[in-house]
């Protein structure tokens, strides 16, 4: 797929913002569609697409049901 696509859940990202969701998006609509930029003529449908995607990239992120690891069980920080 498309290298340059960051992976955006914890633990491998904090803090994601609106902007990092809609940037992904427009790495996958741009790998899809084989555009860099798109036409004037398909700017709208491809405007849409980075949307439609960014939209469900936010729902995925807010559904997903990650196992919580404690910073004791993973090693982390322990002062005995």
């Amino acid at each position: 797929m498309c290298r340059s696509i960051k992976t955006l859940r914890e633990p491998y990202a904090s803090d994601v913002t609106d902007d990092d969701m809609r940037a992904a998006a427009l790495q996958y609509v741009r790998k899809i569609s084989g555009f860099r930029a798109p036409s004037a003529r398909n700017a709208e449908a491809f405007e849409r697409a980075v949307d439609a995607i960014a939209a469900a990239t936010r729902t995925l992120l807010d559904d997903l049901e990650l196992k919580q690891v404690s910073r004791a069980a993973s090693g982390g920080d322990q002062s005995d």
